[in-house]
């Protein structure tokens, strides 16, 4: 899980809001062992993965779908965009995804507080 199963860890971490001081206790390793395994530096097996994981109070589900084309259709459609073009709509994205990631914090607050 070369890669793939670093961003798995580091991700799940950021989501339950624990620092890598609190992983390595709970894991039984250092701080310094925990960032080497985010930043790639070693490569956690399939099982440690999961372990990580599980004890964050997470689990990862996997499902097998069938295959679209989607991918293709947006590589087509994206590919007769300059560069400066793609940029922009990478930007524009990116402010989207923003707005939506406020809206729903503010959802989930008012929810708490109402």
């Amino acid at each position: 899980m070369n890669g793939m199963g670093n961003d798995l860890i580091r991700e799940a971490r950021l989501r339950v809001a624990m620092t890598q001081s609190e992983l390595a206790r709970l894991a039984g390793t250092t701080q310094s062992a925990i960032a080497r395994l985010e930043s790639g530096r070693t490569s956690p097996s399939f099982d440690d993965v999961i372990r990580y994981l599980r004890l964050m109070g997470l689990d990862l589900d996997f499902m097998l779908v069938n295959r679209d084309d989607s991918d293709t259709a947006l590589v087509s459609d994206w590919s007769d965009l300059t560069p400066e073009q793609r940029f922009d709509r990478h930007v524009q994205v990116s402010r989207r995804m923003r707005a939506l990631r406020a809206a729903g914090a503010a959802a989930r607050e008012a929810t708490a507080l109402g």
